[in-house]
């Protein structure tokens, strides 16, 4: 009985686990609250924010924000291009994978960095804007 109990539940909920992220494509896109432009805007969020998708319908996907916010947004106004975001006040950036590795640079809360790939055991090579690039641990970021 319980194996067949974890067979339904592996069936009714394949995703769980394995989050799917994708990044905001345009400069300005608007959220809204349900899925339709005659919805109510709940914000404007910038280009490469990086969002988790919970759900599509048709068009429109729901995501969740690095906040934790849910909206709807057009999928078209959605990038493969995947992102992360700093999410504790300074994120520190290293030259290899390991906490004893030399600091490449420092990023505050906030900002957000091209995910180059996932690695190592809990470490994940980013790259800033200004082309420096690195390794990150998991926890000290959101969008992964």
């Amino acid at each position: 009985m319980v194996r067949i109990a974890l067979a339904i539940a592996a069936a009714a909920f394949p995703l769980a686990g394995a989050a799917e992220f994708r990044s905001i494509a345009e400069a300005a896109v608007v959220l809204y609250d349900a899925p339709s432009t005659r919805a109510t805007k709940l914000y404007v969020a910038s280009r490469n924010l990086p969002v988790e998708v919970i759900s599509t319908d048709g068009a429109w996907v729901k995501v969740r924000d690095p906040l934790g916010g849910l909206s709807w947004i057009e999928r078209k106004l959605l990038a493969d291009k995947r992102t992360v975001i700093v999410a504790i006040p300074v994120a520190d950036v290293r030259q290899r994978a390991e906490e004893a590795a030399p600091l490449v640079f420092q990023a505050q809360q906030g900002v957000v960095l091209d995910l180059v790939e996932t690695g190592a055991a809990g470490w994940a090579r980013v790259r800033h804007a200004d082309g420096a690039s690195g390794f990150v641990r998991i926890g000290q970021v959101w969008g992964l």
